[in-house]
């Protein structure tokens, strides 16, 4: 009986390390697409960093031809009619 159970035993042990080597390739499989979305979430950090440059660059030359705009007007308004 007591080699009955020993071998059932070992059939379970063997099962459970069948099933764990499984797990391993999934976990590996999940790390590896976390890496992958991380590049990505960096990728897109960086772009939107370069977007955010452009876009205050842009803002900036507005800012500056609105102002010059602005004192031409004030010129023009105190020459008279």
């Amino acid at each position: 009986m007591s080699e009955n159970v020993q071998t059932a035993m070992y059939e379970i042990l063997k099962k459970i390390q069948a099933q764990l080597v499984d797990h391993d390739k999934r976990f590996d499989a999940v790390e590896k697409r976390f890496d992958e979305l991380g590049d990505l979430v960096r990728k897109q950090r960086r772009d939107t960093a370069g977007l955010l440059v452009m876009a205050k660059s842009i803002t900036g030359n507005f800012a500056e031809e609105l102002a010059a705009i602005e004192e031409r007007v004030k010129v023009l308004e105190a020459r008279g009619p």
